[in-house]
This record gives C-alpha cells, sequence and structure tokens, in this order.
C-alpha cells in the first residue's frame, strides 16, 4: 500500500497564473490519492483565487509582501504553521527546496528534473509524482480542471449573454495581451483575424489592452480570474474559441472547458502546450531552448536575433491559418463541465 498523508503542502512560487494552472492536475490528484489530507497551497495572488475555493483545497496561503525575500519567509510560515507530511514544490530559488526538505516528513522539491523536450511541462509534473508513488495510473493523464462556483458561472452566463446574445455563430474571445513582450502577436495579425472572423459572422470579444481607437471587438468586463473564468466557461457552451497566446488566461480558458488555439513562439509547443490547437511559430528556430527557455537571447528583452523589428516566430504564425484553427475548433465544447470541476476530485478538507 502506498504511504497515506494527512498533511499536504503544495508549493507554486513562480509567479504565473499559467504556472499554476499547469500544476492544478497534480493539486487534485493529490487531494484523490490521499483522501482525507489536508491539502494547503502555496502560491501568488492573483492566481492563489482560482483555489481559494476549490473543494480539494483545504487553505490557501500567499507571501505578505513583495519585497526580496518574500517567498522564502512565506514558505517559512507555512512551515511553522503546520509542519507537511508531504511538500511538493515547482520552487527551485532562495533556498527553497532546503527548506521544505528540512522540515516535511517527504519531500519532492524537483519537478521540473531530466525534462525531455517534447513531454509537456504540466504531464512532466505527474509522472515525476507517479514514478515518486503520489499518484495513481488515472492521474498521468489528467488535464488541468479549475473549480468554478455557481456565482461565477451564472456572472459568466449575464456576460455572454449580454455581448454575444443568440448569435447562431459561437462567439471567439481573443486574448491580446501578454506577460512578456517576447510573446505578442502582432496587432495587424489581430486585425486581420478579427476582420475575418466578423465577416464570418462570428461575435469577437477581447481580453487584454484594448486600443479603444481600432477595437478588435467586445471587450470582456475587467474580472477577477475565477469570474474570468466563468465567462470562458459560458463561452464554451456556445461552442465558441479562446485565440492568444502562450499565457495565462488562455490556459485559464482550457481550464474552464473552453477550445484554445494557442500561438506559441519562443516556446516550444510540444513542452509548453495547453492542448487545443497548439500553433508554432518558426518551429526550426536555432535559438529556441525547449528545456530552458530563460537562457535564450530573445527571452527577457523581446529582441529576437532573426528580425530587429521584434519576434520572428510569433509574426510567422499567419492569420489565415489562425483562422483555419479557429473554424474547426468552434462548434465543439469537448469539456464542457457541469457544476463545479469536471473531473473534480474528492474534497480534500
Amino acid at each position: 500500500m502506498p504511504d497515506r498523508y494527512a498533511e499536504i503542502l503544495v508549493v507554486d512560487l513562480l509567479g504565473g497564473i499559467g504556472d499554476l494552472v499547469m500544476l492544478l492536475p497534480a493539486v487534485h490528484g493529490l487531494a484523490r490519492r490521499h483522501p482525507g489530507a489536508r491539502v494547503r497551497v502555496l502560491t501568488h495572488d492573483p492566481g492563489a483565487d482560482l483555489v481559494r475555493a476549490d473543494p480539494a483545497v483545504a487553505e490557501v496561503r500567499t507571501p505578505r509582501h513583495g519585497r526580496p525575500g518574500a517567498e522564502r519567509a512565506a514558505v517559512a510560515e507555512a512551515l511553522a504553521a503546520r509542519r507537511p507530511d508531504l511538500a511538493v514544490s515547482t520552487t527551485r530559488y532562495d533556498g527553497i527546496p532546503e527548506l521544505l526538505e528540512a522540515a516535511a516528513r517527504r519531500a519532492v522539491t524537483n519537478l521540473w528534473r531530466d525534462p525531455p523536450p517534447d513531454q509537456p511541462v504540466g504531464r512532466r509534473y505527474l509522472e515525476i509524482l507517479h514514478a515518486e508513488g503520489l499518484l495513481g495510473d488515472a492521474d498521468r493523464r489528467a488535464a488541468p480542471r479549475v473549480h468554478l462556483d455557481e456565482g461565477a458561472r451564472r456572472a459568466g452566463e449575464r456576460v455572454l449573454a449580454r455581448l454575444a446574445g443568440a448569435s447562431p455563430v459561437p462567439p471567439v474571445a481573443l486574448v491580446t495581451g501578454a506577460g512578456m513582450a517576447v510573446k505578442h502577436w502582432p496587432y495587424g495579425h489581430w486585425r486581420r483575424l478579427a476582420s475575418a472572423l466578423t465577416g464570418r459572422g462570428h461575435p469577437v470579444l477581447t481580453v487584454g489592452p484594448v486600443d479603444r481607437a481600432d477595437p478588435l471587438g467586445l471587450p470582456l468586463p475587467r474580472a477577477d480570474l475565477p469570474t474570468l473564468a466563468g465567462q470562458f466557461a459560458a463561452l464554451a457552451r456556445r461552442g465558441g474559441v479562446v485565440v492568444g497566446p502562450d499565457t495565462g488566461p488562455v490556459r485559464l480558458a482550457a481550464a474552464a472547458g473552453a477550445p484554445t488555439v494557442a500561438l506559441f513562439g519562443p516556446t516550444d509547443a510540444r513542452r509548453y502546450g495547453i492542448g487545443g490547437a497548439d500553433l508554432q511559430g518558426a518551429p526550426d528556430c536555432p535559438h529556441r531552448l525547449p528545456t530552458a527557455i530563460t537562457e535564450q537571447p530573445c527571452w527577457w528583452q523581446a529582441r529576437c536575433p532573426l528580425d530587429p523589428a521584434g519576434p520572428a516566430c510569433m509574426a510567422a504564425l499567419d492569420p489565415a491559418v489562425v483562422l483555419d484553427a479557429v473554424t474547426a475548433a468552434a462548434g465543439r465544447n469537448p469539456s464542457a463541465p457541469g457544476p463545479g470541476r469536471a473531473d473534480g476530485p474528492p474534497s480534500g478538507r
């Protein structure tokens, strides 16, 4: 019989919403594999909002401030509050693995070890935890799913009813922003895509920065992440599609049940793919490092060695190809979760 753990601490302090979404199947798998365990999650805001109402999670903690050392201090506080039987972490900086290993009865502090260049990051997490005997066979195939309460669902339905109306053509949401400049798709490409979608009758919605002089579509109202997930779920129930770069809101859309068309440039779609239509720009770029993306010459400043005008890999993604992928995905609703989570684990409380 596998070991059972009553206190589990999961640490994800990488900073991105998408980083936490990729870890959700591991959080849920640990709750299923260890029924009755008290699962705590330590992560950053605003991503923490995605797990505060999750029935698999008993407690959510966040760093107290944004100054240097905040993450290490938050880990120390979590360990002092309750010593975990098991600690699992994606976070490798500032001595955090050593803190966890010293305090927990058992710790798995490197979910990045020996990654194949073509294995998705989230799947790698699950494979390592399975190899450690912490997850079952079925958990290895789990996809990210975010818990949605009824308030978020109803709010999402109201927004989609107002913006998309009773259109017989599925709506399409364009996530035009990205946390890093190197992931931006050229605005002219967005304009061509939006015009083509409008010409085919799709209600076009936007998430992210709005150019009031040249709007691409109707903006979804600014909202917290659970409410945005409810909007994506409502869009999915209308057969809609979400399009955007390798960024947190697109991963959130997929975790809420929406088909996605994801635009990959500096990151490798084989490793960071979201699971819908994952389109790779400039697949043969000699500067792309699938397992060491932060070491790429373009990563931090978006200075492309191939094109001084901007990331050549993102510009290489033709709007016509993206349009074809949207057309193929529209009208499909492969995951359509009902109340709560589509593959929700038993409560960890």
